[in-house]
């Protein structure tokens, strides 16, 4: 995260995949559940959210956005509302909403 934190745009693809992984994992272990996936293509994607499980096909609440927005909301650099604003985060269900569980790191 260091190495990310020191230049978001000058960071080196590896080192953000790692970040990327890194921070959603945390999210999965401090929202544990299978109601949301959050997606950060190409990188990674986690189920989160206590409430009712999915478990086939395409799942009914989704977060999807790119590394960099990711771990601009992970490190609190970016406000939840915003990203949905700009339309850098595309949230579908009535359960995409992580603006509860974020920042997950401190910048």
């Amino acid at each position: 995260m260091r190495a990310w934190a020191g230049d978001p745009d000058a960071a080196p693809r590896d080192v953000r995949a790692l970040a990327v992984r890194y921070t959603l994992q945390l999210l999965a272990e401090r929202a544990e559940g299978n109601t949301l996936e959050v997606r950060v293509p190409p990188f990674g994607a986690v189920q989160c959210i206590e409430g009712p499980r999915h478990t086939r096909g395409t799942p009914p609440n989704v977060v999807e956005m790119d590394a960099a927005t990711w771990l601009e909301l992970a490190t609190n650099r970016l406000a939840w509302s915003d990203g949905i604003e700009t339309g850098r985060i595309h949230a579908s269900g009535q359960r995409a909403d992580l603006s509860g569980e974020l920042p997950i790191l401190s910048p």
